[in-house]
């Protein structure tokens, strides 16, 4: 994964509570076997009608967005199934930074695990900024490292992210990648153990 430590960025407002997984990238779009192409199917049933034209009412299909690498959204994203083609979807889309008052468990670590910043600010910040981004051509910075979401309007707001999942994103680690960062405990353990089958 490509290390998150600084982005800055389009916003892109979705101003709904209780965003579950099948919503993010419905189900009958699952049977690809690879994580790349599923952003042109992220909120299809949102985006298309019956027919497959997009839907002129439904904001991520208004040109003022096309771009947008920072989505802003109400609590409890992420919530239903734990598919992780969620993540995979919003990343393909562009989506970089995922800014909520609450995110499901499961999808937040999904998020982290694939190179998406999830950041969680209170219910009263994340509207501002919704508030804000409805406006269009609203660009906001997050900061990684000091743990903190600004623009150049003077809004700044500190977010908790535990330091665990911070390292793996600061440095573009997975698990395994964090698994290697340990290989010289395993290669002695391993030869521990070559001596202790031989005796």
């Amino acid at each position: 994964m490509e290390p998150v430590k600084h982005h800055t960025g389009l916003v892109y407002p979705l101003n709904r509570s209780n965003i579950d997984t099948d919503q993010i990238i419905p189900k009958q779009f699952l049977k690809r076997i690879e994580r790349q192409g599923f952003g042109q199917f992220l909120f299809y049933n949102w985006r298309y009608d019956n027919e497959g034209n997009p839907k002129q009412n439904f904001s991520l299909n208004d040109p003022a967005y096309e771009g947008a690498s920072i989505l802003v959204a109400g609590e409890n994203f992420g919530c239903g199934s734990s598919r992780e083609h969620a993540p995979w979807a919003l990343q393909d889309f562009g989506f970089k930074v995922i800014i909520a008052p609450s995110f499901a468990d499961i999808f937040y670590n999904n998020c982290v695990k694939n190179g998406i910043l999830p950041v969680q600010l209170p219910e009263e910040q994340t509207s501002e900024l919704v508030k804000k981004a409805e406006s269009g051509n609203y660009n906001l910075s997050a900061d990684l490292k000091n743990q903190v979401v600004y623009d150049d309007t003077g809004f700044e707001a500190s977010f908790e992210i535990v330091n665990y999942l911070k390292e793996m994103l600061l440095n573009g680690w997975d698990e395994i990648a964090v698994t290697l960062t340990h290989q010289d405990k395993i290669d002695a353990f391993e030869q521990a153990q070559e001596k202790t089958t031989s005796i």
